[in-house]
């Protein structure tokens, strides 16, 4: 793994070791990217949410690109140590960078003066996307997400999340979907006046 594109570009990424972890790779990341910034824009500025971070790939690659700040939540031991190895390898400053060690599940992150403007969902896949849709909604109502937010939400691709945003309520539609092999990631946006 590598950083793709930026500030850190061709930069090496570590991955956690043992199988707790799906790392993204460069080519997924990349066309993930691409999709990001034709859905949202340039990311410069940009408060990022690296909710199941693993080694903060996504998060560091929009740091790299220009976002202003990303937070990373990742509950896992190996995968904690390879994401705050690869910001120090970086050198990326904490103002920027924060990494918590929590279950964003259990804790949302509902607090702050800022709201996400990109958020990073790569939960395990035995997660229920009815659980992993509450979370956002959490972040909706207590207005922890921009207007022009997009939310990045990595899936089994047999899984179709069309139906679980009604059942969640929430106002959200899906931009794109890219396939890769077993996995979908949907992008999903407000729905627009």
């Amino acid at each position: 793994m590598r950083v793709i594109s930026g500030l850190y570009r061709g930069r090496p990424l570590k991955a956690p070791k043992g199988d707790g972890t799906r790392p993204t790779t460069d080519r997924v990341k990349e066309t993930l990217m691409s999709s990001l910034i034709s859905a949202y824009g340039p990311l410069e500025g940009a408060h990022v949410l690296d909710a199941f971070a693993g080694s903060g790939a996504l998060g560091i690659e929009c740091l790299s690109r220009g976002a202003a700040s990303a937070q990373f939540f990742e509950r896992d031991r190996l995968a904690l140590d390879a994401l705050k190895s690869n910001i120090a390898a970086l050198r990326i400053p904490q103002d920027r960078a924060r990494v918590f060690k929590a279950d964003v599940m259990k804790n949302p992150p509902v607090f702050g003066a800022v709201p996400y403007d990109i958020v990073f969902l790569d939960p395990p896949y035995a997660y229920d996307p009815a659980d992993v849709l509450g979370f956002v909604q959490t972040l909706v109502e207590k207005g922890r997400l921009s207007s022009n937010a997009v939310v990045s939400y990595e899936h089994d691709a047999s899984t179709a999340i069309m139906s679980y945003l009604g059942k969640n309520a929430l106002d959200m539609h899906i931009l794109s979907t890219k396939r890769f092999g077993g996995t979908a990631i949907d992008l999903l946006g407000f729905e627009s006046d």
